[in-house]
């Protein structure tokens, strides 16, 4: 991981307003990073930090931030594609835990490959606030990947 940090943002709906509170707390820091998001919560991200940056820094040019489709729609597996394609750096994913979602499959797939991959991922605002306010979060890491050479390599009988 460079120092330039690519961090994918994702939230359930009812954790949305969670997530775009987290966001205008830690704008300034997220300013520095390459922002990822699924649908709507890329919108939401995008116009929660540009509404801040109008406010405080009228000249500062506006962060874009990089959509993917919804998490239902596919999001969530492009965002597992870029994880395996060692695109995304940190995973912060708040997700409701309380009610049943038609992409739960997806879901668990996504928070598998984040662990697959060795990457940090916070599915609350207190593990999303350790992590962002970590020293590593501008400094260059890399992480250690586990070698699945022997899984890999194991014999298949059909």
């Amino acid at each position: 991981m460079e120092k330039l940090k690519n961090l994918a943002l994702v939230a359930h709906d009812n954790r949305k307003k969670d997530l775009i509170e987290w966001v205008e707390w830690n704008y300034q820091t997220l300013l520095s990073h390459n922002l990822i998001c699924t649908g709507t919560t890329g919108l939401m991200i995008e116009k929660a930090i540009n509404s801040r940056l109008e406010k405080e820094n009228p000249a500062m040019k506006p962060k874009l931030v990089s959509k993917l489709k919804s998490g239902p729609l596919g999001g969530d597996q492009q965002l597992g594609a870029l994880i395996t394609d060692g695109k995304v750096d940190v995973l912060i994913f708040f997700w409701d835990p309380m009610e049943p979602h038609p992409h739960d499959v997806d879901v668990k797939a996504l928070l598998r490959i984040a662990v697959v991959y060795n990457i940090p991922i916070a599915c609350n605002r207190s593990s999303a606030d350790f992590i962002i306010s970590s020293p590593l979060i501008n400094e260059h890491y890399q992480p250690k990947l586990k070698d699945y050479s022997d899984y890999l390599n194991r014999e298949v009988s059909f």
